[in-house]
Order: structure tokens, then sequence, then C-alpha cells
């Protein structure tokens, strides 16, 4: 299976349902009042971790996600329908993003959490819901709230217990096949791994989840190799198991191997190089081993490190050292991950709720979510929902500041991608 650690896509929750402008037409009624419905919600954009989903790769192939519009009001007060929420459905252990301003939305770690990424447009409101003792007939509706494009990016990070670390070719793909049902790709060339391979290892009563990541190399934190792409996927293991190739094949200086991959696993992460580890001197079964192990094992107990003797090959040596990571893992605290809701709604940021009035080249600007969102609600082509609009921005003070930035009877004033001519009562 392909495994796929980040995507990036775009989501729009769908749109609310205009109101409508209608009057009661029944027989023997004459004086029938304002009979619009009001516009359908929209439909929602929900994430939600499955824990029978392994990888994003599901999303991939689709940039653009979009939830159903809400329906239009009808006549006799009939509400339009409800949008049809859309469910993207990612492995447990996904963190959602937003991809433009990198602001977190979620950390989905457990089976069934949600995120309301991106919530849908509130229906508009018919001409019936305006009506009062003095308005009885209202002749203008609300259009449904608008919706924006949220770009997200979702970056898996694999929720294990241990994570196996080595160079290219040190044995952990044999290791984890031998210890587990994962069957990862195996051969002797550096990089056979490409992909993190996830098993989960029963030793007596207890059982714990062990990844085997693709090999780091000098340089991996800054882009070097393959396993920079995947250093992020054991910062949440509490223990790391250090492969170490002692059969002497690689040509390579195994205590040198040694030193590189903890400075890589330090500039990535300082939690990363502060987790225990137990080393594993791999490939005992290969006759040059014993010279290799009796120069490099005062070395690696100089620095109080637990070393363990195996083959992944043969077995030698791999129960013991199953035994002692179980042992291990009990008494190590689990990561305390910060504390989420099940269902985590994405809030519009406090700055988005303000607005403000700018002069530019002769014209003033007004900006901000509210404002912006108020316009739009507004059926520009009634005759009546403009006066209400102009009524609306008198109460938010929009009138008024404008007065105070000097526009004078007649300006331009633009509101999002819609321009008016500054109406000033004075001069009636």
């Amino acid at each position: 299976m392909q495994f796929v650690d980040q995507v990036e896509i775009e989501i729009k929750a769908g749109d609310g349902g205009n109101g409508i402008v209608a009057y009661r037409q029944e027989k023997f009624m004459p004086r029938g009042g304002p009979s619009g419905g009001n516009g359908g919600k929209g439909g929602s954009v929900t994430i939600v971790a499955n824990a029978k989903i392994n990888t994003l790769v599901d999303l991939r192939y689709k940039k653009h996600y979009k939830a159903e519009r809400g329906g239009d009001g009808g006549r006799n007060d009939m509400h339009g329908k409800n949008g049809e929420s859309l469910v993207l459905r990612v492995p447990v252990g996904t963190l959602v993003f937003r991809a433009d301003t990198g602001q977190l939305l979620a950390d989905l770690t457990h089976d069934g959490q949600e995120c309301v990424a991106s919530k849908g447009g509130v229906g508009g409101r018919g001409n019936a819901s305006f009506s009062t003792a003095i308005l009885q007939t209202p002749k203008f509706a609300e259009k449904g709230e608008p919706t924006d494009i949220i770009p997200i990016r979702l970056e898996l990070k694999l929720l294990a217990d241990v994570g196996l670390v080595g160079f290219p070719s040190v044995g952990k793909s044999t290791l984890i096949s031998k210890i587990s049902a994962a069957k990862p790709k195996i051969a002797d060339y550096p990089f056979t791994t490409l992909v993190p391979n996830l098993g989960v290892v029963q030793i007596a009563d207890t059982s714990f989840v062990v990844a085997d990541m693709p090999g780091l190399i000098e340089g991996a934190h800054e882009g070097a190799g393959l396993g920079h792409q995947f250093l992020r996927h054991i910062e949440r293991t509490r223990l790391l198991v250090h492969l170490i190739d002692v059969s002497g094949f690689s040509g390579r200086d195994p205590m040198n191997d040694f030193d590189a991959i903890n400075v890589e696993l330090k500039a990535h992460s300082e939690r990363l190089a502060a987790l225990y580890q137990i080393v594993a001197l791999n490939k005992v079964d290969s006759p040059e081993s014993v010279d290799i192990i009796e120069l490099l094992r005062p070395e690696l107990e100089a620095k109080g490190l637990e070393i363990f003797e195996i083959s992944s090959l043969t077995g030698q040596g791999v129960q013991p050292l199953l035994y002692r990571i179980a042992q291990r893992l009990e008494e190590l605290p689990r990561q305390d991950l910060e504390p989420v809701d099940e269902v985590v709604r994405f809030t519009v940021e406090a700055e988005t709720n303000t607005w403000d009035v700018i002069k530019r080249d002769g014209e003033f600007i007004v900006e901000g979510k509210p404002i912006e969102t108020l316009v739009k609600r507004t059926d520009i082509n009634n005759e009546y929902g403009l006066r209400r609009l102009h009524t609306q921005l008198d109460k938010k003070g929009v009138i008024r500041r404008l007065r105070d930035m000097g526009a004078q009877h007649g300006d331009t004033v633009k509101i999002g991608n819609y321009e008016f001519e500054f109406h000033d009562e004075a001069y009636e």
C-alpha cells in the first residue's frame, strides 16, 4: 500500500440558501401577508479520524472538496432544505492545519474524533421573518451566508510506541517482519524502505506498536536521503531501538553511524534526542561481528546504553530484546498529548470580526468580515434590500465613520466586490 503522509486540499462548506420574497395568495384571504420562507443551512466539511485507514492516499488525487449548498426558501413559509455535510475520513494521528496561516485546527489522536474544519453558511431569512407591526409587508429577503474556500494541510504522524532507527540496510525491515505481521519490502541495497511500516508486537500478556523508519543519513534533517520526510513520525514514540550493523559488509564505521544518526535526531527535535534508546547490534551471525563488537561495546557502554546482540535474520537474541522493550515501556510514562474535544470547531479569529475604513486614491474602502458579509447577504438588485442595508450600516457606525473620514455625498465607497455611491441625507 502506498503511504502518503501529507496532502494539501481546499475545502468549502455549503453556502446558505437564500430567503425569498413571497405573499399569501390563498382564496378568501384578500389581505394575505408575507410568506417567504428562510433558506436552508449549508453543509459543513468535517474531518474524521478512522482507525481503519492507514494513509492519506485517498485524498491525494482530488484537490477540491465542497459540501452541499442550502436550498432556497419557498412560499407559504417553507424552509429551504439543509445542505448535506461532507465527511473526509483520515487516519488516526492526523494533524489538521490551515495551509495559509499554519494554524493547527485539530490533532486527531483517536478513532472517531472529529474536526469541523469549515462550517456551513447560515440560510438567509425570507420576508416573512422581517414582518413586524410597523413593517407588515416587507418587500425584501436575505441572501444565504457565503462561505470561503479554506486551504487545508493534513499531516499524518504515526502513533507508535517504539521507533526503529539506523542507517539504511542495517536490518530494520527484517526485524519488524520477524517480530510482527508487517511485510515490508526487503533487499540488500540502501533505501529499500521508502515508507514507514507499522507492526504490532505481542509479547507475553502485553503488546506494543513498532514503527520501522526509512534509513537516515547525515544531513537528513536538511533534506538529504529519505529519512527527513519521516523524522516527525517518531516524535510521538516513547522509546527508540537503534540498530547498528556489525557484519562489516557495509564498509562503514559503526560508531560513526551511531553518532551521525543521533546528530540528525537532535537537529530535528530535542525531544527525539532525549528519548530513551536501546542499542541492538545486528547481524551477529556474521563471522566478522565478533571483532567489531569487541571494539564497539566499550564505547557504547561508556555512554550508559543498554546493548543487545541480535540477528534479525536468524532470530538470535531477539526475544530478550523484545522482553526488555516491553518492560521499559511499562516504566516510561506515556506522552501527554494536549487535551482535545471530541469535536473541534474552527472559530474565526477575533480580529476578523472587526472592520475599518481606509481612504485610497480618493475612494473610501470599508474592510472587515462582518460588513463584507452583510453586503454579500443583501440582494443588491432589490431597492428595499438596499434601504435595509443602509440602515444596518448606519446602526453599525459605518456611515458616521465615513463622514468622519471626509466622505462627501456622491463619493465612491467600496465594500468587498461592490461599489456604492455615498448617500448623505443632509443633501436631500
